[in-house]
């Protein structure tokens, strides 16, 4: 990067210089990219910065906008230099304690709520990470007990931050466990809700840089070309919920006919598979034997 940033230089200079340089390192969307990290460094909304092009830049400001685009030069994610993320309407802190939510995950977030009429009293989310499933939830249903479990202390220090944040600490509880392994046997759940890790480690090592060096491979990985953490929990869960409870959750595109076979060799009444917003079977619904 240098002299990129060198001399009095405007708003829209800056954003020039900013998204040539992401072009040359690979960046997706260099554009957008420069000018939410621009916006960042000034304290501005991005759309503000359409009316201040012509503004110069000081050289204290410069110097807070350097290292954060040497970051994203060096694809690091977006999400954890600008330190957040919006969520299903939250504001979600982020950092390389845990997996960066995606729009999938936000989209079974949807199909819960749509699906689960009247809410759930107890739910449960596996592989919490940043608390981002947990908290959407136990905004969305303010009279639910919500428990999040990880196995990973870093994701759930980084949890319980984002629920003091939001001010829903009160209502979900963080356990430290690997799946169920640890989890208080106290009643049953109505829902059980995960984003286990789903990929191979051959499709793993192929991402983009953003993900394949920055984001926490447990949180990616999981063993037998990526069929491990989801058979796991489709085993385990029907222990853990109410008669007629659903378990949801989010897998590989690929992976919906073996898991299925799986989820009826553990006695689940019904198993549904569903798409996700570009055709793809993404999200499994799996309903436990008996009458709720």
């Amino acid at each position: 990067m240098p002299g990129y940033y060198r001399g009095m230089l405007t708003v829209l200079e800056i954003l020039r210089r900013t998204t040539d340089f992401f072009t040359a390192k690979g960046v997706e969307s260099p554009r957008l990219n420069a000018e939410l990290l621009v916006g960042h460094a000034l304290g501005l909304p991005r759309m503000r910065l359409y009316l201040e092009f012509e503004r110069h830049l000081t050289e204290p400001e410069l110097d807070k906008l350097r290292p954060l685009v040497r970051r994203r030069g060096a694809r690091e994610p977006l999400q954890y230099i600008l330190g957040e993320t919006d969520f299903h309407g939250l504001k979600l802190k982020v950092d390389r304690r845990a997996l960066i939510p995606r729009p999938e995950t936000e989209r079974l977030v949807e199909l819960i709520i749509e699906r689960a009429q009247p809410p759930p009293d107890r739910v449960l989310d596996l592989g919490t990470g940043t608390g981002a499933i947990a908290l959407a939830l136990a905004a969305a249903w303010t009279q639910a007990r919500v428990t999040a479990v990880d196995a990973s202390t870093d994701a759930l220090a980084l949890a319980s931050e984002n629920a003091t944040a939001l001010k829903l600490d009160a209502t979900v509880t963080f356990v430290r466990s690997d799946w169920f392994a640890e989890l208080p046997r106290e009643g049953r759940f109505g829902w059980i809700v995960s984003n286990p890790p789903y990929l191979p480690e051959a499709e793993a090592s192929a991402a983009e840089p953003e993900v394949r060096e920055h984001e926490p491979a447990s949180a990616l990985v999981s063993a037998e070309n990526g069929l491990a953490a989801a058979t796991a929990i489709i085993q385990r869960a029907p222990a853990y919920l109410e008669p007629g409870g659903v378990l949801a959750l989010e897998t590989g595109p690929d992976q919906h006919g073996i898991l299925s076979e799986r989820g009826q060799a553990a006695g689940w009444a019904q198993i549904e598979s569903v798409k996700d917003l570009t055709g793809r079977p993404r999200y499994l619904f799996l309903v436990a034997a008996g009458s709720p």
